[in-house]
């Protein structure tokens, strides 16, 4: 017989019709005639429940059956006699595949804490809080290619190990093969990159962008969704050390154009996760609600699903990062000195003068443009007035900061000026310098966070717990 997918049985199964299901326990009740077996595959947040007569079952099989454990259950689909579930499946035969003792099995059906479950991240995809996190990973996933997809973009892989710095912080994670304690030096000391394998020093990629804007300006519109890598000590619940990205480059696209593409990719995205991952949001809504009921009325956050429907209706509001500052000077909190960070122009702005635009001043999404270039990559449009660049921040409910990008400089001069205003090598750059050389055009792209977003669409509160397995300082396990 065919297993079936929990999630098929539960929507779509024929009563009365001999059905094999496989899964994991979930939990275990019962009398001395009839036991309940909660099972669960992955394929849903539901769990089927199996009825098992006990009289016809050996008592040792029923003894090993327990949480973790799994099993291959055939029987009968039939109408539930009880609440909470519409079938259930009424056993004929159980195999045991895997025991789980209980003494030994840490994720016991009671309420764990996110931090205990990360210390257990290989198993805590089956708790019903990460088995539902990482279905809306996986649909969000889905949706970003089949959005670019749909819109005629190309997919390109840029490399994960380059020597380049996007970024130009300087907080990458080094790649040799040179030996770490006894490397080949130079006559000054240093160590000798030319003996290293790619023969110079090579680093983890912060950005596939730059890479990015070469096949843009030829290929026209292309996204990549990969892996990025900061070595920055940030022990906090937003910075991973890796994280994913999705980052789009258009050819002839200005900042306009780029700003209207990421509002509609937004707002696809939660348009997708509201349609397709329903069961689940529900179910991360309800947990957040428990998770804030102590907390006073004003602290609590905005209800999930609604927080998606709102932002989905909205229009973003587009303003420059001068007259935000204007209004951040003007509000409550900076003339009460409520403000933890300083309010002035040519700062970059914190999040919660970010939270504070988009949450208390506007009450929804919120595209600043138009930052100081002091405080933004070499690579952004500068504007004719000297002092900012044609940069675009999307600024979310309770996370801030969600997209970042720019409209980039096309002028090979003001490229090359502004290249050695900020001490980034020319000569090491002459590839991307040449795509200003021969045939430029207006182009724009932008980055969003994969993992920011998902603790968006999900409610949950660190960014560790969006992401399989979390790497951050002094944490690589698994």
């Amino acid at each position: 017989m065919k297993r079936l997918k929990i999630k098929e049985v539960l929507t779509n199964g024929k009563t009365e019709t001999q059905t094999l299901v496989k899964g994991w326990v979930r939990t275990k009740r019962g009398s001395k005639n009839v036991n309940f077996i909660a099972l669960n595959d992955g394929s849903t947040i539901h769990n089927l429940q199996v009825v098992a007569d006990v009289a016809k079952f050996d008592e040792q099989l029923l003894h090993e059956i327990n949480t973790g454990a799994s099993l291959a259950v055939e029987g009968t689909l039939s109408k539930s006699q009880g609440s909470g579930q519409n079938v259930e499946l009424l056993a004929e035969k159980i195999e045991l595949l895997g025991k789980a003792d209980p003494d030994k099995y840490p994720i016991q059906p009671k309420k764990h804490t996110l931090e205990f479950l990360r210390e257990n991240a290989h198993l805590r995809f089956r708790t019903n809080t990460f088995g539902a996190v990482f279905r809306i990973r996986h649909a969000m996933a889905f949706a970003i290619h089949k959005y670019f997809n749909k819109k005629g973009f190309y997919y390109l892989h840029t490399p994960i190990i380059t020597a380049s710095d996007a970024e130009g912080a300087g907080q990458m994670f080094r790649v040799s093969t040179l030996d770490a304690v006894n490397p080949p030096l130079t006559e000054e000391g240093k160590p000798d990159f030319s003996k290293d394998f790619f023969g110079r020093p090579t680093n983890l990629t912060v950005s596939g962008q730059l890479e990015g804007e070469l096949g843009a300006l030829a290929l026209g519109e292309i996204y990549t969704f990969g892996p990025t890598f900061r070595a920055e000590n940030s022990n906090t619940t937003r910075h991973l050390a890796e994280f994913w990205m999705i980052e789009p480059e258009m050819a002839f696209y200005d900042l306009k154009d780029n700003m209207d593409l990421a509002e509609e990719f937004l707002k696809y995205l939660i348009s997708y996760a509201l349609e397709y991952c329903s069961d689940d949001l529900y179910f991360l809504a309800d947990r957040l609600k428990q998770e804030e009921k102590g907390k006073p009325q004003d602290q609590r956050s905005m209800d999930l699903v609604e927080k998606l429907q709102f932002v989905l209706n909205s229009s973003f509001v587009r303003l420059t990062y001068t007259e935000a500052i204007d209004i951040l000077k003007n509000s409550k909190p900076f003339k009460k000195n409520k403000f933890q960070f300083p309010v002035d122009w040519g700062i970059d702005l914190q999040s919660e003068h970010e939270r504070y635009l988009v949450e208390k001043h506007f009450k929804c999404p919120v595209i600043l443009t138009d930052y100081p270039r002091d405080i933004k990559a070499f690579y952004m449009k500068q504007n004719d007035d000297g002092k900012t660049v044609r940069a675009m921040d999307v600024l979310f409910p309770q996370i801030g900061e969600i997209i970042g990008g720019s409209q980039r400089e096309e002028s090979l001069e003001k490229l090359e000026t502004r290249m050695k205003e900020m001490n980034v090598p020319a000569e090491e750059m002459w590839w991307y310098l040449d795509t200003r050389r021969f045939g430029s055009v207006v182009h724009s792209g932008f980055g969003l966070g994969f993992e920011r977003f998902i603790l968006f669409v999900t409610g949950m509160g660190n960014i560790r717990d969006v992401i399989a397995f979390p790497r951050t300082p002094k944490n690589a396990e698994f």
